[in-house]
């Protein structure tokens, strides 16, 4: 094997290789959620226990948009097995959730979104996520139903993150 540089051939030129720019933490997806700072917290905590994969289930998705930038985050900390699922009782949100979800193309990340009641994640009992993402009962004047509804809920994965309730004027 030759090396130019022993020819002389003129007008090639030998360059170092540029080097690779030093890798920077993750930028957060822009999410105006008011849960997306705890949803961003919680994946951060399950990244710095050396989790590679999480499960992250939307109880309530409606087009989707906090699961994808959960997930899309999730990517960008170093998962490298995402599992998402999307409930929403709208079907015309479903279709504008799962539309959403094409655009992303990525082995490591596996989302479904289905039609189904918010708030009834009974299949997560059995195998529970990691976290799971829920509006809140922002319309239940009964605090009861509210409650069973959040332990409900709260069986279904390691970490709830709900709306906090709003004042009544």
């Amino acid at each position: 094997m030759t090396y130019v540089a022993e020819h002389g051939v003129p007008g090639v030129r030998l360059t170092p290789r540029p080097r690779r720019p030093a890798r920077r933490a993750p930028v957060p997806p822009r999410c105006r959620d008011s849960r997306w700072p705890q949803v961003a917290a919680a994946l951060a905590a399950l990244r710095a226990d050396k989790r590679c994969s999480v499960r992250i289930v939307d109880a309530d998705c409606g087009a989707g948009t906090l699961l994808l930038c959960a997930v899309r985050f999730a990517r960008a900390l170093g998962f490298t097995a995402i599992e998402a699922r999307g409930v929403t009782a709208a079907p015309a949100l479903i279709g504008r959730a799962r539309a959403a979800a094409a655009t992303l193309h990525d082995p490591a990340v596996g989302i479904t979104f289905e039609q189904g009641v918010p708030g009834t994640v009974q299949d997560e009992v059995d195998f529970p996520a990691d976290i799971v993402l829920w509006h809140g009962c922002q319309r239940c004047d009964d605090r009861a139903a509210r409650r069973a509804t959040e332990r409900a809920l709260a069986s279904a994965g390691r970490a709830l993150i709900a709306d906090q309730p709003r004042p009544r004027a």
